[in-house]
């Protein structure tokens, strides 16, 4: 996400540069129809994390205080990258799937639409 300044006025330092971030990336992670989480979730990860281990590992410590969280099936997921349906090699690891730094992922439970169907 890089930013155009229409003027000279913006300037300084980028401190959000993969470099800076001692080997991590940074991956914003969203739970669509859960308004208990306002915003994406960024959280920093090496890229040579296995989707699997992000999914099975890393998912749940940033979700599972959620009520929804017990009834979430990994095989029933639909995966968004860049707005993009993006079907994720478990196997592989997060940069053999193409997430680059500050790439956006987003997930949807099917059939989960927050408490009590808030957003039904």
């Amino acid at each position: 996400m890089s930013v155009i300044a229409l003027n000279e006025g913006y300037t300084g330092e980028v401190k959000d540069r993969e470099e800076n971030f001692h080997g991590n990336r940074l991956l914003f992670v969203g739970w669509e129809d859960h308004l208990m989480f306002c915003a994406p979730h960024c959280i920093p990860v090496p890229p040579s994390m296995t989707f699997a281990s992000f999914a099975n590992d890393v998912l749940p410590g940033i979700y599972s205080s959620h009520p929804d969280w017990d009834k979430v099936r990994l095989d029933e997921i639909e995966w968004f990258s860049s707005n993009q349906r993006f079907t994720p090699a478990f196997d592989r690891t997060l940069e053999e799937n193409g997430l680059r730094h500050k790439a956006v992922i987003r997930f949807r439970t099917p059939g989960l639409t927050g408490i009590r169907g808030s957003c039904s």
